[in-house]
């Protein structure tokens, strides 16, 4: 397929394109931008790998910019919780209605599939029951809301000639040359090996589902391969039963794999969002899908990552690794104006 992924110069954008060229797609992609300061290492398996990107705002695509597209994977939004709430209104102009009119646009254009990185936060605060597909969302911030609100818009857009499937993934986490420090599993895998401490302000008692961005990348791969039938309209949940954790799990993986870092917990916290996931869906009706990764596994990645690149606290504090601390410094130094579009 001829396939358009946007953001590409992101944390999975950079690892899907690289695995996507490799099975032969040809990929183009599209990106604001906005995180190209930062590059935390380069993969030897991903030379002569890097597909042309278009530097552009998502809001403002048109309808040429997709014009001879089979697919359009959609990955390219303000992304987590705290950005979110920073401009919660750039959020909904970016998020929803962004990512609406580029579907819109796709859709005008001919593309024949559409598939949109939508995440299992929508469901926000759970009953401590594994929540499915048809479980009730319930979304407690604007990141969160705006990733209900375009399934709901995106969905009458389905028919015989747009194939449109979301894909609810779990907390993100795994090594990226653009990589994020502000995701759970790598922020303590990289406080565990700058500090030797992983002094949690919380208890960790919420519930997390995670997943690695190799195989988000597998879900997306696999979609675009599945008979159309299959996969139209639907939602999954992307990730494996048995990768749900409490965050006071997750920081004892990885205080396992780091030795000789503390680990201490704190009181409970204000933050009320915690869900487990359910991924019999995926597991069972996405043909050739199956996840390789585990949290132990992938804090291994991380340190082996971390002692390759001779890791310091300088990089993991930097900036561009940390996605509500660059857009801060892109509108504080007037790269970007109060709506977040390029000086």
């Amino acid at each position: 397929m001829k396939v358009l992924i946007t953001g590409t110069e992101g944390y999975i954008g950079s690892r899907l394109a690289p695995i996507l060229m490799a099975r032969g797609h040809e990929i183009v992609g599209l990106d604001a931008g906005f995180y190209r300061d930062g590059w935390l290492y380069s993969d030897p398996r991903q030379l002569g790998l890097v597909p042309r990107t278009i530097i552009k705002d998502l809001r403002r695509v048109e309808q040429s910019d997709f014009e001879g597209f089979d697919a359009v994977v959609h990955l390219a939004e303000l992304s987590n919780d705290p950005l979110g709430e920073n401009r919660p209104e750039i959020t909904y102009q970016i998020n929803h209605q962004g990512s609406l009119e580029l579907a819109r646009k796709a859709k005008a254009a001919g593309v024949r599939r559409f598939v949109y990185a939508s995440s299992c936060s929508v469901y926000g605060v759970g009953t401590g029951d594994f929540l499915n597909e048809k479980s009730p969302v319930n979304p407690q911030t604007a990141y969160a809301k705006c990733k209900v609100m375009v399934e709901r818009d995106v969905t009458p857009l389905a028919d015989a000639d747009f194939c449109v499937t979301f894909l609810r993934n779990a907390t993100a986490y795994g090594a990226s040359p653009r990589m994020r420090f502000d995701i759970v599993l790598n922020d303590l895998c990289a406080l565990a090996w700058t500090t030797k401490r992983i002094a949690m302000t919380s208890d960790g008692s919420p519930w997390r589902p995670i997943v690695h961005i190799e195989d988000i990348a597998a879900a997306i791969r696999c979609v675009l391969d599945a008979p159309a039938d299959a996969v139209n309209g639907e939602i999954f949940n992307v990730g494996q039963d048995s990768e749900n954790y409490r965050v006071r799990e997750i920081a004892q993986i990885v205080a396992d794999v780091f030795p000789g870092c503390e680990l201490s917990t704190g009181k409970a916290g204000a933050d009320n969002r915690s869900y487990r996931v359910s991924f019999d869906k995926i597991s069972t009706r996405l043909p050739g899908f199956s996840c390789s990764w585990t949290a132990r596994l992938g804090a291994e990645e991380l340190r082996a990552r971390f002692e390759q690149i001779e890791f310091n606290k300088e990089t993991y504090e930097y900036r561009a690794f940390t996605r509500l601390k660059q857009i801060r410094y892109l509108t504080r130094t007037g790269q970007i104006d109060g709506d977040f579009f390029w000086r």
